[in-house]
């Protein structure tokens, strides 16, 4: 096996609710919903851009990671209020034509379409929960 073997299949971001969740990821950003498994009380959502089947992301409830104390649990919790937990970069062809879409949802805007000195146009939300999302001009 070679590293030009490998591809990303699925990205696993933290939820806290799964309406808010779905809410954000397929009617704000036009994702598909590919999966949707409930256990008890917690969610596992497996959504992806259309026409990509081979790369998704799957929403997940932190705490039924395997091994987290208490105290891991409230610090992951902190640091999803605070933004700090996940983080994902998104591509679109015109980025300020995304955010003006986005926009026009529930959203949490970070920052504005700018350029940035190193070369790219990109701006910034925040998923419902914390999750900082970077949309980025591609090429």
């Amino acid at each position: 096996m070679t590293s030009t073997d490998l591809t990303i299949a699925q990205a696993m971001l933290p939820l806290t609710d799964p309406d808010e969740a779905l809410a954000f990821y397929r009617d704000v950003l036009g994702f598909e919903v590919r999966n949707h498994v409930e256990y008890g009380d917690m969610h596992w959502i497996t959504v992806g851009p259309p026409g990509q089947p081979e790369t998704s992301i799957v929403l997940y409830p932190p705490a039924a990671t395997p091994g987290l104390t208490d105290d891991e649990r409230r610090l992951i919790e902190e640091m999803m209020a605070k933004g700090t937990f996940a983080m994902i970069n998104l591509s679109a062809p015109d980025v300020d034509a995304a955010f003006a879409k986005v926009q026009q949802g529930d959203v949490e805007v970070v920052q504005e379409p700018i350029d940035q000195p190193y070369g790219i146009r990109d701006c910034v939300v925040r998923d419902p929960a914390g999750t900082m999302i970077r949309i980025q001009q591609a090429g």
